[in-house]
This record gives C-alpha cells, structure tokens and sequence, in this order.
C-alpha cells in the first residue's frame, strides 16, 4: 500500500531542537496508530486504509475553518487548499503579525515545508546555517555541532528565516489557491457545533457573523480563542517559569569575535543566546537573561547595560543597529486536548514551552502536518472521524514526551551548571564531542534524530 509513510517518533531522540522521524517508520505505525499517506493511502492503527462505509460514501470535506493567520494557520491553509479541500482563514487583526520572534526550521519542519510547495522560496529568502555551539563567558567553546556535515542540497537540513519574513511568504502562497479565502478583521467571539458541522461567531466591523465548516482549527496562538472558548478561560495547563528573557534583533558583525552561526553562551546569570538569522546583512537574534518582575520600559532601558555585561567588544549603543526588542515570559504549558469534536488545536494555541532549542516552533509545525493528514484521509474517504482522536492523543503525548521536557533541559542546560565542567559532566555535551570524530553521528545529530540511547538524549 503506503510506499513512503513518515511520522514523528514517540521516543526523545536531541535535547536541541529535534523531534526527527525515526527510520523505523514501520514499527512507528503499529505503535503510534497514526501514518502520514503516501498518493493516496492511509493507514490507522487496527484499520484497513479503506474507510468505514459512512466515510466512503461521503463526497469529501465541503470547507475547513482555520482560525489565525500565523504561519501554522497559513501553512495548514496552503496545505489544504493544495490538495482540493477548501479553506476559510479567519484573522482577528487586519494584518499579518510583523514579530520576527522564532526563525530556525529543524528536519521535522522543512518536510513540512517542502510537502506545502514553499520550501525553495524559504531557502532562497533565509539561509542553511553551518555551524552551532555552546561557549563560556570568555568565549572559549565548551561543545560543538555542525550542520554542514551533510550536503548543502540535503533535503531536510535545516533553514533559518525570520517567522515574519516566513508569514509574508506564506501568505504570498496561499494567494495562488482559488480554494482558500482569508478574511481579515474577523474575531471568534463563540463557537458551536452538532453532528454533522461546527460553527463560529464571529464579531466584524460591519457586524456579527457566523461561519460554518466541516471541522474549525485553532491556530490562534498562545492566547487562544478557540482553546478558551472550548475548555474555558484558565485551561491552558501548567507555569510561567520563574526567568524573564529579551529577546532582541540587532544588525552587528559578530564574526569578528569568531562567533559561529549559533552561540549558547553557558552562565549562571549572564546566559544568552546570539544566533545569526539574516543571510547577507549580519542580522542576529540577540537573547539575554533579565531580572524577572521590570516593566517592558525597564527592560529596554537596561538593553545597553546588559549587551556591555554579556557581549564580547565592550559594546557602546553606537556599535550596533536594535530592530526589535521584546521582553517575554517563558511558559510551559499544554491544553487539555488536542480535539473536542469537531475543534482541533495546532501549534502555540495547543501547547507552547520556552524557546530555546527550537521545539515550539518544530513541534507546531508538526502538528499540522499531522493534523492535515488526518483532515485529507477523511476528505479522500480513507479514514474515518476516528483518527483525529489519534492525532489528539499523539501530539499531546509528543508534548509530555519530548517538548516539554527537552525545552526545559534546553533551558537548565544554559545556567544550572559550572562551566569550566560542563564538557566533561554534561552527557549532551560529550555525544557533541563523540560526533567530532564520528561522521554518522555527526549527521545525526544535524538532522536532529538518533536511534533512541541513554539518557543523555533527556
């Protein structure tokens, strides 16, 4: 039947930004109970590709509401839309969201990318990073790994481009696809289903709407809608960590401290992140530890003191050019469920975690890709009502299993260790020194997957 199946592992494979497919997929698909299609197969856990005799004898989904025009609104929008299912996108605000916030797309990500038509264009507009590595305050590398151990043409090496800039390229995308309508300007104030559809109210500047589909998806982000609405105003399960971060995009060169692509910069109190996120121009994502508690004015006034504490060159606000500054809270938090009847929750509006290592980002573009699985296998016929149930259960696990946990070893690994001992102690630590000396795990590890091990992995 399925000749390519692929689907995201259960098991934590990289404390970085990994969640990649294992190469077992066959054994996937027994344990996990849910497959990506290859043409036009699908296999459930326990069921035939065929579909039950209710799904067989519908004639496909008649509309999709998607609720957010974020990238994983706009990327489930294009996907859908692409393979003849039509799509209502449905945006509170009248314009895209213009925060830079996450920019690098780890394997799991680029498939998906690559399966919605976009992925050159995401290439030619960001750039395949080389290098990553985690250092002490003096600049000396504790810990190395270099994504150009595969080839530049390598079909999932991962891609860095700015989530604003990939927001603007989506949308440019979905323009092309007579079956997909956004609408701007259009707020879910309630929501509603039965049997056989779903329903939102919708509040817009000529008045009240209300909006029927097959099936609503909320892609609406950490405060979402659609979540509160369904599971009520504080459903959203777990905690704000005890940290405050600034998250800052400024243009300097900093090559000529020998700074590679990624630099984690291990402290107890001065942690940061520099990571290059422009392709020619030297713009850099800048992240810095803060006093938890200050006000977003506090916070830019302090920006200049805390760039001279934790930046190599003793810098003066003169030697660099601030695009963005935005202080935030980390959280780690994960709704209820993925699904009630005929709601489904992707990405941020399902769970989100802290941002370092990238798994927020992956992770949300792997629920859509997930999540559009599904939705084509019932449109096709293919699979019944039943397997949103799986992605509900699947994508939650994933979060517990490997989200949740790795962001927060992400993050420990920052402060919560001496730094003149990290090389030797830190078990990740030394599989990046292993990798040095062996090519396939170097690969591995730039593909951010590996054969489950110890837990080092954790």
């Amino acid at each position: 039947m399925a000749a390519a199946i692929r689907s995201l592992p259960l098991e934590p494979f990289l404390p970085l930004s990994g969640m990649g497919r294992a190469p077992d997929v066959a054994r996937l698909r027994e344990d996990v109970g849910i497959a990506r299609m290859a043409g036009n197969n699908v296999h459930t856990n326990g069921h035939a590709a065929a579909a039950s005799s209710s799904a067989a004898a519908r004639s496909g989904l008649s509309k999709v509401i998607v609720v957010g025009a974020g990238p994983s609104g706009l990327l489930l929008s294009i996907l859908l839309a692409k393979n003849g299912i039509k799509v209502e996108l449905l945006e509170a605000t009248d314009k895209l969201d213009d925060q830079p916030r996450a920019a690098h797309y780890a394997s799991p990500a680029v498939y998906e990318l690559r399966r919605a038509g976009v992925i050159d264009d995401v290439i030619e507009k960001g750039f395949k990073p080389s290098t990553f590595c985690w250092r002490k305050a003096d600049g000396s590398i504790i810990a190395k790994m270099r994504f150009d151990v595969l080839p530049e043409d390598h079909p999932e090496r991962m891609v860095v481009l700015p989530l604003d800039r990939l927001g603007k390229l989506l949308y440019s995308h979905l323009q092309r696809y007579p079956l997909a309508t956004v609408k701007w300007g259009h707020r879910v104030v309630d929501i509603g289903q039965d049997n056989t559809k779903a329903w939102v109210h919708v509040q817009t500047a000529s008045g009240p709407v209300k909006i029927e589909g097959d099936y609503v998806v909320g892609a609406d982000g950490a405060n979402s809608q659609i979540r509160k609405c369904l599971f009520g105003p504080n459903s959203f399960q777990g905690e704000t960590l005890n940290a405050a971060i600034v998250a800052t995009n400024v243009y300097h060169d900093f090559t000529k401290y020998g700074y590679w692509d990624t630099n984690y910069i291990v402290h107890p109190k001065n942690w940061h992140m520099v990571a290059r996120i422009g392709r020619d121009d030297h713009l850099y994502r800048v992240t810095y530890s803060e006093v938890p508690g200050l006000t977003t004015e506090e916070y830019k006034k302090r920006q200049p003191m805390r760039y001279k504490e934790i930046l190599p060159g003793n810098l003066e606000p003169g030697d660099y050019k601030i695009t963005n500054i935005s202080p935030y809270k980390m959280q780690q938090r994960c709704a209820p469920s993925f699904r009630k009847g005929r709601f489904l929750l992707v990405a941020d509006a399902a769970h989100v975690c802290n941002p370092f290592g990238g798994l927020g980002l992956t992770g949300g573009i792997a629920d859509v890709g997930s999540l559009f699985d599904c939705l084509l296998g019932i449109h096709k016929g293919l699979a019944d009502d039943s397997i949103l149930d799986k992605y509900a259960e699947i994508r939650r696990k994933i979060y517990f299993e490997i989200i949740n946990p790795m962001s927060r070893e992400n993050f420990r690994r920052l402060w919560d260790q001496d730094p003149d001992k990290a090389g030797e102690t830190d078990p990740y630590f030394q599989i990046c020194h292993k990798a040095e000396k062996d090519p396939a795990l170097a690969k591995e590890l730039a593909l951010f997957y590996r054969k489950p091990g110890p837990k080092a992995s954790l």
